[in-house]
C-alpha cells in the first residue's frame, strides 16, 4: 500500500521521524505554556525532545518535572485553569497513577492536550505497547483520538488543541499512539512548515469567555462540592460535550484535509464499500492488516478493515453503517476486559449493532498483541479466517479467545537454579552489635572485610546491569554487614530490571516488587504480617532460626515518587530499612533528572544548550528529610568507604529488628549516563565524599554524627575537581557556566556547615 505526499493550501515540509518526536514537534509549535510531565518509558522520548528545543530556544514552553505522575496530572489541571495551553505525555502504569486526576480535569471542563503512548500494564511488569492503558481512559471523560504512525501522531496533535478549545468542546483530549512501534519507529511526515501557520489553524488562546482563574475582575470557583441534582445536571452537561466533540471533530478533520491534503475521518475504512468479511483493528496494526486485505482480495474474497480515528465519543452509528453487509467481522483488542467475554471495542460494537437492528453481522472477539507482541501479515490472515470460517459454517463457534498466546505446559515450569542459601552461612557471628545499658548507644565490631567475603552473594551474578554500574557493588557490600535472612523489596528501576527478567532471577532470596510510588507501603504490609503471624504461632513450622530483616531497595528516582509513602512508613515506624542507591537521575528509563540531580548537572531532560545549562535547582536531600521523621537510625554510605557501610548496615539491621524504621542512602556510579569510564566509579564517588558533596554521616536517635571528616584528614578536595571526573558535568567548569557552579558551591558548603553544626550539637 503506497502513501503519496499530500497538497494542501498550506506550506509543508517532509522530516523522517518517529511517533514521539513528531509529539514533541507538532507541541513545540504550538507552543504551549506549561508541560507537566514524569518519565515512563515509552512516553518519555516527549519530554526529552522539548527539552532539547528548549536549551536550543526553540519554544517557550515551561517544562516543570514533577514528582510522578500524580503530581504531573496537578500541575496540568492547576495551569489549565489559569488560562494557558497544557500539554503532557505518559503512559502505562503513570496513566493509572493519574488516572483520579482524568474525570477532575473534564468534569470541571478545562481543555488540555494528552499524549498516552499505550503501553501494558502491570502487573508483571512489561514496558512493550498495547491498549491496556488506553481502555481505563474510555470513562474519563476525555475525547480520544488514534494514531496509526507519525503522521498521525502530528496531525492529531494539531487538530486536538483546536477541538479541545472549541466552545461547544471544551474538555481535555487525550492522542493515543502505539508505544515502541509507532512512539519509535521512524517514518516519512509532512508537517506544516510554519508556527504562524499553525496557529491561524487552530486559533488565538485563550478563547474570549474561557473560564480563568487569573482574571480577577472575574473570580470563579472550581471544582466546588455539589448535590444531586446539580451533580448530575454537570454530568449532562459534560455527556452533551462529549458527543458534540465527535460532531466537532469531523468539521476539524475537514478543515485539516483542505490545509494538508490529508483527512482523518471518524472511521478508517478500507475496501469496505463490498466487504463481506471484515476485520477491526487499532492504530499501528491497522496499517498492517491494509496489505491483508489487498492479498485477500486478489484471491477474490471480498475482504476491508475498520479503524477508527476517534474511540470517544464512540462512533456507533458510523460503525453500524460500515457493517450493515457485513456477514463477519473479527474484532482484534489488545487488551482485555476481563470477565466480559471480550475486549471493550468488540462489546462496543455488538452493542452498536444491536442498538442499529442489525442481528446478522457476526462478530468474533480475539485479544492479540498483549505486551508488545509483534503483529504480521500471517497474523492478520488468520484472523481474517476466523470471519471467513463463520460465514462458511454459518455461525460463529468460538466467540471469544486469546490470539498468540501459548498454552502453559506443567512439564516446562521454571525450575530452581540454585539453592537456597544456608542460615549459617549467613549468619558469620563475625559481627557484633551491642546496646550500651548507660548511654543507649551500639558498640558496633566488624572483622577485616576479608574475612566476609565467604558470605554468599545474595544477588547472583548474570543480571544484565550496565558495565561499570555500581548498584550491585554497593549492595552486596551494604549486605556483608547483614546477618541471617531477608526478604527484599525492589522498586521498579534498573535495579529490578536486570534482576529478574523471567524467567530467571538474580535473586537468592525471597523477592517482592512493587512499582515506584507504593514500595514502602507493601513492605510494611508484609512486615506487619510476619510479626502478627509469629505472635499467633503461624510460623512456628517453618523453623525460622532467626526473624527476617526486611529491606526496601530504591533508586532511580524511587524517593522522588514514592517519597509520600516512604515517609507514611517512617511516622507508622515498622521495623524495616529503606536502602536507597542514589545514581542522581530516573536512569532506568533513559537518564532523565531527578530530584536528587543536583543542579547544573546534565540529563536528557536538563540538556545543556544556549538557552540552559543543565538542572536548573538544587538536589533532594533525602537522608535529612527522613531524619526529620525521628525515626531510629539514618546513615549515608559509600563503597569507596567499606568498613564504613558494613559497619552501618549491622547498625540497621540491630534497628530494624529492635526499634523501628532505618533509612540508609548509599551513592553510586552511573558511568552509563554520568559520562564516565567503566572503571572510574568508586574514584568518583569517593571524591562526591571528599568534596562534601556527599557527607558520611549518621543520625542515631536523633543524634548526628559525621562518621568521616575529609577535613581532619587533609583530604577535602574542591567541588569542581569531582564534576571534572564525569561527562554530564564538565561543562560546569567553563565559565560559561560559572554562576551554576558558584550556586551549587555555595549550597553544598552550607549543607556541610549545618552538618557540621549537628555533629557538634545533639540538640540540633
Amino acid at each position: 500500500m503506497k502513501k503519496e505526499l499530500q497538497s494542501g493550501t498550506v506550506e509543508q515540509k517532509v522530516v523522517y521521524e518517529s511517533g514521539n518526536e513528531m509529539a514533541a514537534y507538532a507541541a513545540h509549535q504550538i507552543n504551549y505554556h506549561v508541560m507537566g510531565y514524569f518519565p515512563i518509558s515509552p512516553s518519555t522520548e516527549v519530554a526529552q525532545f522539548l527539552d532539547m528545543m528548549k536549551v536550543n530556544g526553540q519554544h517557550d514552553i515551561v517544562l516543570i518535572p514533577a514528582d510522578g505522575e500524580h503530581g504531573s496530572a496537578g500541575i496540568c489541571y492547576g495551569a489549565s485553569t489559569a488560562g494557558g495551553r497544557v500539554f503532557n505525555a505518559t503512559s502505562a502504569n503513570g496513566y493509572l497513577y493519574m488516572i483520579e486526576q482524568m474525570p477532575v480535569q473534564s468534569g470541571t471542563r478545562f481543555p488540555m492536550v494528552m499524549n498516552l503512548v499505550c503501553r501494558s500494564v502491570s502487573g508483571p511488569l512489561d514496558i512493550h505497547g498495547d491498549h491496556s492503558d488506553l481502555y481505563y481512559a474510555l470513562n474519563t471523560g476525555w475525547p480520544i483520538l488514534m494514531c496509526r504512525d507519525p503522521q498521525a501522531v502530528y496531525d492529531m496533535n494539531i487538530m486536538a488543541i483546536k477541538l479541545a478549545e472549541d466552545a461547544d468542546v471544551r474538555l481535555p483530549v487525550i492522542v493515543a499512539s502505539d508505544g515502541y512501534f509507532t512512539s519509535h519507529q521512524k517514518r516519512r511526515v509532512q508537517t506544516i512548515a510554519t508556527r504562524e501557520d499553525v496557529h491561524k489553524f487552530i486559533g488565538e488562546q485563550p478563547p474570549i469567555g474561557y473560564p480563568d482563574t487569573l482574571d480577577r475582575d472575574n473570580p470563579i470557583t472550581v471544582g466546588p462540592y455539589m448535590n444531586e441534582p446539580d451533580y448530575i445536571n454537570n454530568c449532562y452537561q459534560q455527556s452533551v460535550a462529549m458527543y458534540n466533540a465527535g460532531e466537532v471533530f469531523d468539521r476539524i478533520r475537514k478543515e485539516y484535509l483542505a490545509l494538508t491534503g490529508r483527512d482523518y475521518p471518524v472511521l478508517d475504512l478500507y475496501r469496505m464499500e463490498d466487504a463481506e468479511v471484515a476485520v477491526f483493528l487499532m492504530n499501528s496494526s491497522s496499517e498492517i492488516i491494509k496489505d491483508v486485505v489487498d492479498q485477500l482480495r486478489a484471491q477474490g474474497i471480498k475482504a476491508g478493515s475498520v479503524a477508527p480515528n476517534m474511540i470517544r465519543p464512540f462512533p456507533a452509528k458510523a460503525i453500524a453503517e460500515a457493517l450493515k453487509n457485513v456477514k463477519a467481522i473479527t474484532v482484534g483488542d489488545r487488551a482485555d476486559s476481563y470477565g466480559a467475554h471480550g475486549g471493550n471495542m468488540v462489546n462496543e460494537i455488538k452493542a452498536a449493532l444491536f442498538t442499529e437492528g442489525n442481528s446478522t453481522t457476526m462478530v468474533i472477539s480475539r485479544i492479540y498483541g498483549l505486551g508488545g507482541k509483534d503483529f504480521y501479515a500471517e497474523d492478520g490472515h488468520n484472523l481474517f479466517q476466523f470471519a471467513i470460517d463463520a460465514v462458511q459454517k454459518g455461525k460463529v463457534e468460538v466467540p471469544f479467545d486469546y490470539y498468540g498466546h501459548t498454552p502453559g505446559d506443567p512439564s516446562k515450569k521454571p525450575q530452581r537454579v540454585t539453592n537456597p542459601m544456608k542460615y549459617e552461612d549467613l549468619n558469620t557471628g563475625l559481627i557484633t552489635v551491642k546496646q550500651d545499658e548507660e548511654t543507649g548507644k551500639l558498640n558496633v565490631r566488624i572483622p577485616p572485610l576479608r574475612s566476609l567475603t565467604k558470605k554468599p552473594k545474595r544477588i547472583a551474578p548474570g543480571h544484565g546491569a550496565c558495565p561499570g554500574c555500581g548498584i550491585f557493588s554497593g549492595l552486596e557490600l551494604f549486605f556483608k554487614g547483614i546477618e541471617g535472612d531477608i526478604v527484599a523489596l525492589f522498586h521498579t528501576g534498573c535495579a529490578m530490571v536486570v534482576t529478574t527478567g523471567y524467567p530467571y532471577s538474580a535473586h537468592k532470596a525471597t523477592y517482592i516488587h512493587n512499582l515506584f510510588q507504593n514500595g514502602a507501603a507493601t513492605l510494611s504490609g508484609v512486615v506487619e504480617m510476619f510479626w502478627e503471624r509469629k505472635r499467633r504461632g503461624e510460623l512456628d513450622h517453618l523453623n525460622l532460626k532467626d526473624d527476617f530483616t526486611f529491606v526496601m531497595v530504591t533508586g532511580d528516582g524511587g524517593m522522588d515518587i514514592g517519597m509520600g509513602p516512604a515517609i507514611g512508613a517512617a511516622l507508622r515506624n515498622h521495623k524495616m530499612i529503606i536502602l536507597e542507591y542514589d545514581n542522581e537521575g530516573y536512569m532506568n528509563t533513559g537518564a532523565q533528572q531527578s530530584y536528587s540531580t543536583p543542579i547544573g548537572h546534565r540529563t536528557s531532560t536538563s540538556n545543556v544548550g544556549s538557552k540552559k545549562g543543565g538542572k536548573l535547582f538544587h538536589h533532594k536531600d533525602t537522608a535529612q528529610i527522613m531524619a526529620a521523621t525521628h525515626i531510629p537510625y539514618v546513615f549515608t554510605g559509600s563503597e569507596a568507604f567499606p568498613q564504613d557501610l558494613v559497619k552501618k548496615a549491622a547498625k540497621a539491621q540491630w534497628y530494624a529488628q529492635h526499634e523501628g524504621m532505618v533509612y540508609g542512602k548509599i551513592l553510586i556510579a552511573c558511568p552509563l549516563n554520568w559520562l564516565s569510564e567503566d572503571e572510574d566509579g568508586t574514584n568518583i564517588v569517593n571524591a562526591a565524599v571528599d568534596s562534601c558533596f556527599f557527607p558520611l554521616y549518621e543520625v542515631e536517635n536523633g543524634v548526628t554524627t559525621i562518621t568521616y571528616n575529609p577535613e581532619d584528614k587533609s583530604k577535602k578536595i574542591p567541588l569542581s575537581d569531582w564534576l571534572k571526573t564525569m561527562g554530564k558535568t564538565r561543562h560546569m567548569t567553563k565559565e560559561a557556566y560559572a554562576q551554576t557552579l558558584v550556586a551549587f558551591e555555595e549550597e553544598v558548603e552550607r549543607r556541610w556547615s549545618i552538618l557540621k553544626a549537628k555533629h557538634e550539637n545533639p540538640y540540633l
